[in-house]
């Protein structure tokens, strides 16, 4: 079930777009990029016949076709997509408030629960030092690969607070998480807090 309103005048606005396409059969496809992120970005592309994933939910309005990214659905969540004409053509505005706070569940992918426990946990905690940690991919073998920013980078209280803090939470709230790996370039200590 998808929850996302695409205004009449928004579908009026990308119905005009999709045909000067050219291209029978072309839709959109709304995801999110780094859902459940402060970086989260809400997007919409062009959707040519073969483009959709596999994953992705079909959806017919009446003016276009929607593909919505599997993975995106829960942070797509009460989305709105409207569009206001003005003097200037116009503003095509995405709402999207569930983009930066995933609703994670156990069944989440876990790519989602260690971004949960990071923005939620263990930032809060390093941003009282200028420094905060993403994660870069979760691996095959179940290890969290993981960047140092601002005052974290080149810090030399880093490996204490990568093993003490962060990998022991995160193995406390993810099931299977192995362990975590530091990808940071240390070497630079221009922004260190120690």
């Amino acid at each position: 079930m998808v929850n996302v309103t695409i205004t009449d005048s928004a579908q009026e606005y990308l119905a005009e777009l999709l045909a000067k396409q050219n291209c029978d059969g072309i839709a959109i496809r709304m995801f999110v990029a780094n859902p459940g992120t402060p970086q989260a970005e809400t997007c919409i592309a062009y959707c040519r016949p073969g483009e959709e994933q596999e994953e992705d939910v079909r959806v017919d309005l009446d003016k276009i076709s929607a593909f919505f990214e599997g993975r995106s659905l829960p942070f797509l969540e009460e989305a709105k997509v409207d569009y206001s004409a003005d003097r200037m053509g116009g503003q095509l505005t995405i709402r999207a408030p569930n983009s930066k706070m995933p609703k994670v569940t156990d069944d989440s992918p876990v790519e989602d629960r260690i971004n949960y426990v990071l923005y939620n946990d263990i930032n809060p905690g390093l941003a009282s030092h200028g420094g905060n940690v993403t994660l870069v991919e979760y691996t095959e073998d179940h290890y969290a690969v993981l960047q140092f920013g601002g005052g974290c980078q080149g810090c030399s209280a880093v490996d204490i607070t990568l093993k003490e803090g962060v990998e022991k939470t995160l193995k406390e709230k993810i099931p299977g998480l192995r362990g975590v790996r530091d990808m940071t370039d240390h070497t630079d200590t221009s922004q260190a807090f120690y």
